[in-house]
């Protein structure tokens, strides 16, 4: 019988995929459960959406990342439940039991309460996702190539992105390619670039965790790209043919038949039940509340990491939800359980080393912010090109990823340009 420590981590992405790789010297056996066989490169999403790179080259499988660390198994599965008195984590079919647990099953969109509003406007979180906003994309200008009446015609160019995030400043931009250069001289009825892309954002500057200045250089990128940037604009309601935007005191109702929904996120449903069976709090996003090692109280052996974690920062404020952080706290809770195992004095509480921030609008544009070097424009872009490319997980992706930038760069076309899957 295995009597070696044995840790389970559930979710394959940056948080469990790291500490998963983190414990392969450990004296550990190692079980990985994913719904999924594959690790997602969640970043590069927009660009699968916006038919710049195929789904394969920003996915791994698990089994092949894995596959030389002899003391990692991988199980695919979902996870139902959790007996955390017992050691035990329960997936439909089956019970794996286990001496330290790390869940990082991360987020996925969130309507504040308006849950009908996502078959409208739908979120980018999976590879689906992706997949159905590219369909719906690239169908609005197939449809408004075959309509004769034009206020329709201008209806299926209409383009509304809720939320002026990194995802949604990303896809603005990408649409705001695609309209303006990809699909120039593709169609004969049409004039591709005279879409009209909206770009929602609830507060006062785009990409609101940057510094102002970095905000402002952002927003006038997408305004010089055609791109209509509304701030301090709520929406109110989201129907198949149109949205309605409130500023102020004003309404406005923008007909519409492509709205793409970057503006929240709320924890994966996981959370919740795990925070159930350790009698643990959870924040208004459903991400659980964590010890500073990021351990659950009252379970040291049970550690929640990434986007579905509240570890607020030094300043009290609750980590961004970004790769890195992720990445981190996965190599924390590793080197914490190696140290436990050897019996040394435990870590410091876990502490987030930003090493910079950063978000593409378009060809050679781009804001980065590495703290003490901040940069705009081509050197921003270049600086995002190599920072995405070395994060990929496998070489094959790199290369991959790589040879289609080069490509889609001197031609500015857009490879994976296919309409896939059931329309509506």
């Amino acid at each position: 019988m295995e009597t070696r420590h044995h840790v389970v981590i559930v979710g394959g992405g940056f948080g469990g995929l790291h500490a998963a790789r983190a414990l392969k010297r450990a004296p550990v056996r190692v079980t990985l459960i994913d719904r999924r066989n594959f690790h997602l490169f969640q970043p590069l999403l927009y660009q699968v959406a916006t038919g710049g790179l195929s789904p394969a080259d920003i996915a791994s499988p698990l089994r092949g990342i894995l596959s030389h660390q002899k003391n990692v198994h991988v199980v695919l599965g979902e996870v139902t439940g959790f007996d955390l008195p017992n050691h035990i984590v329960r997936l439909a079919d089956h019970a794996i039991h286990f001496d330290s647990l790390i869940v990082a099953t991360g987020v996925r969109h969130h309507y504040f309460g308006n849950t009908d509003w996502e078959h409208h406007a739908p979120g980018l979180k999976t590879i689906e996702d992706a997949l159905a906003i590219r369909r719906r994309i690239l169908y609005a200008f197939e449809a408004a190539e075959r309509e004769t009446d034009p206020a329709l015609v201008q209806a299926w160019l209409t383009f509304v992105v809720v939320g002026g995030g990194p995802t949604g400043v990303e896809m603005a931009g990408a649409i705001g390619e695609i309209a303006h250069f990809t699909l120039r001289n593709n169609f004969r009825s049409i004039d591709p670039s005279q879409a009209r892309i909206y770009l929602v954002e609830g507060l006062n500057q785009v990409l609101s965790n940057y510094r102002p200045k970095l905000a402002a250089r952002a927003a006038n990128d997408l305004q010089q790209m055609g791109i209509d940037v509304h701030l301090n604009t709520m929406v109110t309601d989201i129907q198949a043919d149109h949205v309605v935007l409130k500023s102020g005191a004003s309404t406005q109702e923008i007909q519409a038949k492509t709205i793409i929904w970057a503006a929240g996120v709320q924890a994966s449903p996981l959370g919740k039940q795990l925070a159930g069976a350790a009698d643990a709090e959870v924040d208004r996003l459903g991400r659980v509340l964590v010890e500073p090692d990021m351990s659950l109280p009252n379970y040291p052996h049970v550690f929640v990491i990434g986007d579905l974690a509240n570890r607020p920062d030094v300043e009290g404020q609750p980590l961004p939800g970004v790769a890195l952080v992720a990445i981190q706290q996965g190599k924390y809770v590793a080197r914490l359980l190696i140290k436990r195992l050897n019996n040394e004095s435990t870590s410091p509480p876990f502490r987030y080393i930003n090493l910079g921030s950063m978000a593409t609008i378009g060809r050679a544009r781009a804001v980065a912010d590495m703290g003490w070097l901040r940069l705009t424009g081509y050197w921003g872009w270049l600086a995002w090109l190599f920072v995405h490319l070395m994060r990929l997980v496998g070489y094959e992706n790199r290369i991959s990823v790589f040879v289609q930038w080069a490509y889609n760069y001197v031609t500015r076309n857009r490879s994976a340009r296919l309409i896939t899957g059931e329309g509506e």
